[in-house]
């Protein structure tokens, strides 16, 4: 099965950013136990005896809240930047996927919704090429922050299999997304990471941290399919 992390960055009713994105990382479920090892590990830096306990949660390691306030800037910038390289590794055989909108450009319009629609199906069209490339089919799950707007996710995901989307019907999806509290999954945190980085990008035009994962945007033939941005 093929897993899709995701989680928000920007909110939809703050006044003050001008773009929302919701974003992530796609993989196969026999990665993940490798991949929150390494994690850990980076956790671990802050609580050797118990590094569940340490959240790696892109906001406050840059700001310094929370934990984090007694952490020096470098320290925190560094633990963000090692996290991040763990899903560049050629290994993880990690995808991401990221939607970013200019919340001024879809006026009256439910940013969340959008990015839902565009992720719905670029993941499904991925799990199709997969299929096509190597004719082992396998299903998708997409799993979310439980912070995120639970039911509004689900129902979307129901419509978009039975009543369709802008481009069809989803059609590889193995149940409706799946909700997580972030504290419990490092693969949340690290689409927590991932979403921050396109969000300083294009809402800070800071591109640091976007251009340590921009080699593994979903891509095929020198197409990139993963990322779509609406400015």
């Amino acid at each position: 099965m093929q897993l899709l992390y995701l989680d928000e960055s920007g909110s939809v009713n703050d006044r003050t950013q001008q773009h929302f994105v919701l974003a992530g990382i796609a993989l196969n479920e026999r990665k993940t136990h490798w991949i929150e090892q390494q994690l850990n590990q980076i956790a671990a830096r802050f609580n050797n005896l118990n590094p569940y306990d340490i959240e790696l949660h892109a906001s406050p390691m840059r700001g310094g809240r929370g934990f984090w306030r007694s952490i020096k800037p470098n320290a925190r910038t560094a633990a963000v930047i090692d996290a991040l390289k763990v899903a560049i590794e050629s290994q993880t055989g990690i995808r991401v996927f990221g939607v970013v909108i200019k919340k001024s450009s879809v006026p009256g319009q439910d940013p969340l919704e959008m990015a839902f629609e565009q992720l719905s199906n670029r993941f499904d069209l991925f799990l199709k090429r997969e299929y096509a490339q190597k004719q082992v089919a396998e299903r998708g799950l997409i799993l979310f922050d439980k912070n995120s707007a639970e039911q509004r996710i689900q129902t979307l995901a129901r419509d978009f299999k039975y009543s369709g989307h802008s481009w069809g019907k989803t059609k590889n999806y193995a149940e409706v997304p799946v909700f997580l509290d972030s504290k419990a999954s490092r693969l949340i945190q690290l689409a927590d990471l991932v979403a921050w980085a396109l969000f300083r990008k294009f809402e800070r035009n800071d591109p640091t941290f976007f251009d340590l994962i921009k080699g593994r945007i979903d891509s095929e033939g020198g197409v990139q399919h993963g990322l779509y941005i609406r400015q």
